[in-house]
């Protein structure tokens, strides 16, 4: 394992880079470099995301970016981010994105209430340490959804649980930033 030199963050699809749980995130792990990005479509002033490969490439120029910036091997970069976010931040790493893990805020394993519509068939491709930080309550995958999509992957994965949260979990940011705080160091 790679010990983490840079942390990239995304945003849900109905979020911007400043959502409030990517900045505690931030002040949490600080001094660690830090890059909160916004994919094209908010970029540009609208609300629909872009298709998946418009945002993967996003998020392999935005890595590209932040290792130049930060001058650390991409090996040691940590990706990750909330819901969508999140979830292409592990497809790039998936096609072959280096990454030393990757941090899972609110995973959109299936829309709600389409527990049949699996957002899988790439975590068989995650060889990094996974970090996975959701609500119980979470209507886009419960928490033994989550652990049974997950043990597909090949990687050492963590589940943090959020007793009672739904998929923003309200007022608990304190304690999402601490879960990534407390796991980033397990890297080293």
């Amino acid at each position: 394992m790679t010990a983490p030199g840079a942390l990239l963050l995304t945003p849900g699809a109905g979020a911007g880079r400043d959502h409030h749980t990517l900045v505690a995130v931030e002040g949490a792990v600080a001094p660690l470099p830090v890059a909160r990005v916004d994919f094209p479509y908010r970029r540009e002033g609208r609300k629909a995301p872009d298709r998946a490969p418009k945002l993967v490439a996003c998020i392999v120029e935005e890595a590209a970016a932040l290792t130049g910036r930060a001058g650390v091997d991409p090996e040691a970069l940590v990706l990750g981010g909330r819901s969508m976010g999140g979830r292409m931040c592990s497809m790039a790493v998936a096609e072959g994105l280096p990454a030393a893990g990757l941090v899972l805020l609110s995973y959109p394993l299936h829309p709600p209430g389409k527990p049949d519509r699996l957002r899988t068939e790439h975590l068989p491709a995650l060889d990094v340490p996974c970090l996975f930080v959701a609500g119980t309550r979470d209507p886009f995958g419960t928490p033994e959804e989550v652990e049974a999509a997950t043990a597909s992957i090949p990687g050492p994965v963590t589940h943090v649980w959020l007793d009672g949260a739904g998929h923003d979990p309200k007022g608990m940011d304190g304690a999402i930033a601490a879960a990534v705080a407390d796991w980033l160091p397990t890297l080293a």
